[in-house]
């Protein structure tokens, strides 16, 4: 894995601090928390494609709302 340093300013820091669950590191925590950001896009942008696929292909939908 690729070590990279991101900069945080203090105000940032400060309120990560105070969000950030007890006994975990606060690099722990913003990784996490850009880890579901990421995962919340991408699910996103799956969710918004399966919609245009039942958007087009209505024998699709159908046989959703039959299952």
């Amino acid at each position: 894995m690729q070590a990279t340093t991101i900069k945080l300013d203090g105000n940032l820091v400060r309120r990560l601090k105070t969000v950030k669950p007890p006994g975990e590191t606060l690099t722990g925590f913003v990784r996490s928390v850009l880890d579901a950001e990421v995962r919340r896009k991408r699910l996103r942008a799956a969710a918004e494609a399966y919609a245009r696929l039942l958007r087009t292909h209505p024998d699709e939908a159908e046989a959703v709302d039959i299952w």
